[in-house]
Protein backbone atom coordinates (compact mmCIF):
# COMPACT_ATOMS: atom_id res chain seq x y z
CA UNK A 1 0.00 0.00 0.00
CA UNK A 2 0.91 3.69 -0.48
CA UNK A 3 0.27 7.57 0.72
CA UNK A 4 -0.56 9.28 -1.57
CA UNK A 5 1.93 12.08 -2.31
CA UNK A 6 1.89 15.86 -2.85
CA UNK A 7 1.40 16.78 -6.62
CA UNK A 8 1.55 20.11 -8.99
CA UNK A 9 -2.14 19.10 -9.95
CA UNK A 10 -4.96 18.91 -8.11
CA UNK A 11 -5.87 14.71 -7.54
CA UNK A 12 -8.68 13.42 -9.85
CA UNK A 13 -9.38 11.36 -6.70
CA UNK A 14 -8.68 12.67 -3.21
CA UNK A 15 -6.93 9.67 -1.63
CA UNK A 16 -7.62 10.51 2.15
CA UNK A 17 -6.16 7.25 3.72
CA UNK A 18 -3.99 4.26 1.94
CA UNK A 19 -4.62 2.85 -1.35
CA UNK A 20 -4.09 -0.51 -3.14
CA UNK A 21 -2.27 -1.02 -5.86
CA UNK A 22 -3.98 -3.76 -8.46
CA UNK A 23 -2.27 -5.93 -10.22
CA UNK A 24 -4.29 -7.28 -13.15
CA UNK A 25 -2.04 -8.90 -15.50
CA UNK A 26 -2.33 -12.28 -13.08
CA UNK A 27 -5.97 -13.08 -12.67
CA UNK A 28 -7.20 -12.33 -9.19
CA UNK A 29 -8.42 -14.77 -7.07
CA UNK A 30 -12.49 -15.44 -6.66
CA UNK A 31 -13.88 -13.32 -4.04
CA UNK A 32 -11.14 -11.06 -3.31
CA UNK A 33 -11.24 -7.93 -3.05
CA UNK A 34 -8.60 -4.67 -1.94
CA UNK A 35 -8.41 -4.27 1.95
CA UNK A 36 -8.95 -0.29 1.50
CA UNK A 37 -11.91 1.62 0.18
CA UNK A 38 -9.29 2.99 -2.20
CA UNK A 39 -7.28 1.69 -5.14
CA UNK A 40 -5.34 2.01 -8.49
CA UNK A 41 -5.18 -0.18 -11.38
CA UNK A 42 -2.48 0.83 -13.36
CA UNK A 43 -1.00 1.89 -16.83
CA UNK A 44 0.23 0.30 -19.56
CA UNK A 45 -0.52 -3.23 -17.89
CA UNK A 46 -1.70 -5.94 -20.16
CA UNK A 47 -4.50 -8.08 -18.53
CA UNK A 48 -5.26 -10.95 -20.78
CA UNK A 49 -7.73 -12.19 -17.98
CA UNK A 50 -10.28 -9.19 -17.64
CA UNK A 51 -11.81 -7.64 -20.77
CA UNK A 52 -14.29 -10.99 -21.90
CA UNK A 53 -17.17 -9.14 -22.93
CA UNK A 54 -17.80 -9.16 -26.62
CA UNK A 55 -16.80 -5.39 -26.91
CA UNK A 56 -13.35 -6.40 -27.14
CA UNK A 57 -13.43 -9.37 -29.34
CA UNK A 58 -11.10 -11.53 -27.44
CA UNK A 59 -7.77 -9.57 -28.77
CA UNK A 60 -8.18 -6.20 -26.86
CA UNK A 61 -6.49 -6.24 -23.23
CA UNK A 62 -4.49 -4.04 -23.46
CA UNK A 63 -5.13 -1.09 -20.43
CA UNK A 64 -3.73 2.41 -21.41
CA UNK A 65 -5.17 4.68 -18.94
CA UNK A 66 -5.16 4.83 -15.06
CA UNK A 67 -7.63 2.95 -12.49
CA UNK A 68 -8.43 5.48 -9.43
CA UNK A 69 -10.87 3.03 -7.33
CA UNK A 70 -13.23 4.37 -4.36
CA UNK A 71 -16.89 4.22 -3.06
CA UNK A 72 -19.98 4.91 -5.32
CA UNK A 73 -20.47 8.97 -5.54
CA UNK A 74 -16.77 9.78 -5.06
CA UNK A 75 -16.09 12.85 -6.28
CA UNK A 76 -13.88 13.05 -9.45
CA UNK A 77 -11.78 16.58 -9.64
CA UNK A 78 -10.59 18.52 -11.96
CA UNK A 79 -6.68 18.51 -12.14
CA UNK A 80 -6.36 21.74 -13.57
CA UNK A 81 -8.02 24.29 -16.03
CA UNK A 82 -10.00 23.45 -18.94
CA UNK A 83 -13.55 22.46 -20.60
CA UNK A 84 -15.68 20.39 -21.70
CA UNK A 85 -14.98 18.49 -25.04
CA UNK A 86 -18.09 15.53 -24.67
CA UNK A 87 -20.64 13.98 -22.43
CA UNK A 88 -22.06 10.75 -23.61
CA UNK A 89 -22.80 7.19 -22.17
CA UNK A 90 -21.20 4.08 -23.74
CA UNK A 91 -23.58 1.65 -23.07
CA UNK A 92 -22.10 -1.65 -24.23
CA UNK A 93 -21.67 -4.30 -21.58
CA UNK A 94 -18.03 -3.47 -20.25
CA UNK A 95 -17.65 -0.28 -22.11
CA UNK A 96 -16.83 3.49 -20.01
CA UNK A 97 -20.67 4.12 -19.05
CA UNK A 98 -21.48 7.47 -18.75
CA UNK A 99 -18.36 9.41 -19.70
CA UNK A 100 -16.71 13.11 -19.94
CA UNK A 101 -14.26 14.15 -22.33
CA UNK A 102 -11.99 17.45 -21.45
CA UNK A 103 -9.63 19.27 -23.13
CA UNK A 104 -7.04 21.34 -21.76
CA UNK A 105 -4.25 23.69 -22.92
CA UNK A 106 -1.81 23.77 -19.94
CA UNK A 107 2.18 23.73 -19.42
CA UNK A 108 3.47 20.47 -18.70
CA UNK A 109 6.30 18.88 -16.36
CA UNK A 110 9.29 17.38 -18.48
CA UNK A 111 9.59 14.63 -15.73
CA UNK A 112 7.59 13.12 -13.21
CA UNK A 113 7.90 15.52 -9.80
CA UNK A 114 9.11 18.40 -11.83
CA UNK A 115 7.22 21.71 -11.87
CA UNK A 116 5.38 22.73 -15.38
CA UNK A 117 7.63 24.30 -18.18
CA UNK A 118 8.01 25.00 -21.39
CA UNK A 119 5.25 25.88 -23.99
CA UNK A 120 1.50 25.02 -22.96
CA UNK A 121 0.58 21.88 -24.79
CA UNK A 122 -3.09 20.90 -26.17
CA UNK A 123 -4.28 17.67 -24.45
CA UNK A 124 -7.48 15.74 -23.53
CA UNK A 125 -8.73 13.31 -21.07
CA UNK A 126 -11.39 10.85 -21.01
CA UNK A 127 -13.19 9.85 -17.66
CA UNK A 128 -15.13 6.49 -17.89
CA UNK A 129 -17.16 5.04 -15.52
CA UNK A 130 -19.24 7.89 -13.75
CA UNK A 131 -22.69 8.31 -12.23
CA UNK A 132 -24.46 9.87 -15.14
CA UNK A 133 -26.85 12.60 -13.11
CA UNK A 134 -23.16 14.16 -11.96
CA UNK A 135 -22.19 14.75 -15.54
CA UNK A 136 -25.92 15.32 -17.18
CA UNK A 137 -25.76 18.94 -16.11
CA UNK A 138 -22.64 19.89 -17.73
CA UNK A 139 -22.71 21.19 -21.66
CA UNK A 140 -19.85 21.16 -24.28
CA UNK A 141 -18.05 24.07 -24.02
CA UNK A 142 -18.45 24.65 -19.63
CA UNK A 143 -14.84 25.91 -18.84
CA UNK A 144 -14.15 24.47 -15.35
CA UNK A 145 -11.01 25.46 -12.64
CA UNK A 146 -8.53 23.08 -10.96
CA UNK A 147 -10.21 21.38 -8.10
CA UNK A 148 -14.04 21.86 -9.71
CA UNK A 149 -15.98 18.33 -8.88
CA UNK A 150 -16.33 17.13 -12.53
CA UNK A 151 -18.59 13.91 -12.05
CA UNK A 152 -18.99 11.41 -9.57
CA UNK A 153 -18.02 7.64 -9.78
CA UNK A 154 -21.03 5.77 -10.61
CA UNK A 155 -22.22 2.33 -9.81
CA UNK A 156 -21.69 -1.15 -11.32
CA UNK A 157 -25.48 -1.06 -12.56
CA UNK A 158 -24.76 2.23 -14.86
CA UNK A 159 -20.94 2.27 -15.22
CA UNK A 160 -20.24 -0.49 -17.49
CA UNK A 161 -20.52 -3.47 -14.74
CA UNK A 162 -17.46 -2.53 -13.36
CA UNK A 163 -16.31 -2.06 -9.51
CA UNK A 164 -16.44 1.77 -9.09
CA UNK A 165 -13.67 3.41 -10.27
CA UNK A 166 -12.92 6.28 -12.88
CA UNK A 167 -10.83 5.23 -15.93
CA UNK A 168 -8.41 8.28 -16.77
CA UNK A 169 -7.29 8.34 -20.26
CA UNK A 170 -5.18 10.93 -21.80
CA UNK A 171 -4.57 11.39 -25.76
CA UNK A 172 -2.54 14.11 -27.76
CA UNK A 173 -4.87 13.82 -30.52
CA UNK A 174 -8.76 15.10 -30.45
CA UNK A 175 -11.62 12.04 -30.14
CA UNK A 176 -12.27 11.01 -33.19
CA UNK A 177 -15.30 9.49 -31.17
CA UNK A 178 -16.87 9.57 -27.57
CA UNK A 179 -14.71 7.02 -26.35
CA UNK A 180 -10.71 8.34 -27.47
CA UNK A 181 -9.16 6.53 -29.28
CA UNK A 182 -9.43 2.25 -28.82
CA UNK A 183 -7.58 1.80 -25.48
CA UNK A 184 -5.67 -1.29 -27.57
CA UNK A 185 -2.49 0.10 -29.34
CA UNK A 186 0.52 -1.44 -30.06
CA UNK A 187 3.77 -0.20 -27.92
CA UNK A 188 5.35 2.46 -30.29
CA UNK A 189 2.07 4.29 -30.74
CA UNK A 190 0.82 4.86 -27.41
CA UNK A 191 3.92 7.71 -26.54
CA UNK A 192 2.69 9.48 -29.59
CA UNK A 193 -1.40 9.03 -28.89
CA UNK A 194 -1.15 9.48 -25.09
CA UNK A 195 0.90 11.24 -22.83
CA UNK A 196 1.53 9.03 -19.36
CA UNK A 197 -0.87 9.90 -16.78
CA UNK A 198 1.66 11.63 -14.77
CA UNK A 199 1.83 14.49 -17.46
CA UNK A 200 5.68 14.19 -17.63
Amino acid sequence: MAVQDAAWYHPTVVFDQPYWVHDFSRPQPEGWNAPTPFSVGRYDEARPNMYTTELFGGVRFHHVGLDLGAPAGTAVHAFGPGTVHAITVNDEDGSYGPTLITQHHLMLPDRVGQPPSGAPQTFWVLYGHLAWSSIEPWKVGDAFDAGDVLARLGDEHENGGWPPHVHVQLSWTPPSTVTCPVWSLPKTEMPRLRPTPTLG
